[in-house]
């Protein structure tokens, strides 16, 4: 207890070198806690939007761009082992040229599950004109800045204009619902240019969960011409895409430690003469190497501990309290129709230890290190 009162007293005495450590390491810890701290909660929130996906999705594919299926393949792959319910969907994107951004269009018919089972409850329990569109709360924000508040006029393909009614706003439940336009199959099918034979792509129920796998392998040996998709593959899609992101932050923030630890290793190596004299009275009254290296071994983890949890601290504030501002742009990009998605708090105990093993290790050698070159110089040497 006395040896902390002692090292506690260490660090007032030089108050200011140790609040300017103190400062640049939290907000280190700080940045990188907070990247990590976003990039998960913004993948919770992606996953929630899985349960609602397919089994398997299938696309055809040409150029390695997607093209427009033929309706009749739904009854050659029924024929399939494994093969549960088809459903033909029609959706794809518009862009409203006015405001600059990309409107998904998707196509829905009676007792036919849509992306959302939330939207597919919705449309079961309403009763719609059948000629008029549903749109999602981002649409609805963008379409009323330009005047459309009844109908909306959208040009199809072959520049002709086709009109619709606006029926209503359905909540946006998940990410994808956002900036979605639900429109009948037919009006879909003229809005995206597709034939009455045509559809997007196929959703696709497999009737025993564990041959998900087996199912789609024997798809894409039967289509090699189209793109097989799983869920878990939209998963892994996912997760690639954030630690890619993720590790770029990352590796950007440990050159930042890094160079933190030289500094703090530079600044320490060349132990003041106030210091020194510090360490030789120290010995001169019997302190034992041992002694002083931990003490300065406790100024160091009382440094650390409290930026640390500053650091944690903080993040959880901007992260939380603030939304993320200025981090979650660097995984949900810039784009101008994005959903007012709110953060939900994350623990792992996992992030703490691996941010605490990346920061504390070095630390405690740049500032432990060079106490030691301190304290086995002669005693006479350092007091003349």
């Amino acid at each position: 207890m006395k040896m902390l009162n002692f090292a506690i007293e260490s660090l007032k005495r030089r108050k200011y070198k140790n609040l300017a450590v103190f400062l640049i390491f939290s907000t280190l810890i700080t940045l990188v806690f907070s990247v990590f701290l976003t990039s998960e909660a913004l993948k919770h929130a992606l996953y929630k939007t899985l349960k609602d996906e397919p089994d398997i999705i299938i696309q055809k594919i040409s150029a390695g761009r997607m093209v427009p299926m033929p309706l009749e393949r739904a009854f050659e792959m029924a024929e399939i082992e494994g093969v549960g319910k088809i459903y033909p969907r029609v959706w794809g994107y518009y862009y409203f040229k006015p405001a600059g951004v990309n409107f998904s269009v998707v196509g829905y018919e009676e007792d036919m599950p849509l992306f959302s089972k939330a939207l597919t409850l919705f449309l079961q329990k309403s009763t719609l004109p059948p000629d008029a569109a549903l749109i999602g709360e981002g649409v609805r924000e963008v379409l009323k800045k330009h005047w459309f508040d009844k109908t909306f006029h959208f040009v199809k393909p072959d520049g002709t204009m086709y009109e619709i009614a606006i029926a209503g706003v359905f909540k946006n439940d998940t990410l994808l619902n956002y900036d979605t336009i639900l429109l009948p199959m037919s009006a879909a099918k003229e809005v995206l240019g597709l034939s009455e034979e045509e559809v997007s792509d196929f959703a696709l129920e497999v009737t025993n969960p564990k041959e998900i796998e087996n199912v789609a392998n024997k798809l894409r040996f039967s289509y090699p011409d189209s793109r097989v998709i799983t869920r878990e593959n939209l998963k892994s899609s996912y997760q690639n895409v954030f630690d890619y992101k993720s590790g770029l932050f990352l590796a950007l923030m440990i050159s930042s430690f890094f160079a933190f630890f030289i500094l703090v290793f530079e600044k320490a190596s060349s132990v003041g003469r106030e210091q020194a004299k510090e360490i030789g009275i120290l010995k001169a009254v019997g302190w034992r190497i041992e002694d002083v290296l931990k003490l300065k071994f406790l100024e160091a983890v009382l440094i650390l501990i409290f930026s640390y949890i500053t650091g944690i601290l903080l993040s959880y504030i901007w992260v939380y309290n603030l939304q993320g501002v200025g981090i979650r742009e660097i995984f949900s990009g810039f784009s101008v129709l994005k959903p007012p998605l709110r953060l939900e708090p994350y623990f792992d105990i996992s992030l703490f230890i691996t941010i605490f093993l990346i920061s504390a290790p070095l630390y405690l050698a740049a500032s432990i290190i060079p106490s030691w070159r301190a304290a086995v110089v002669d005693v006479e040497e350092v007091l003349r």
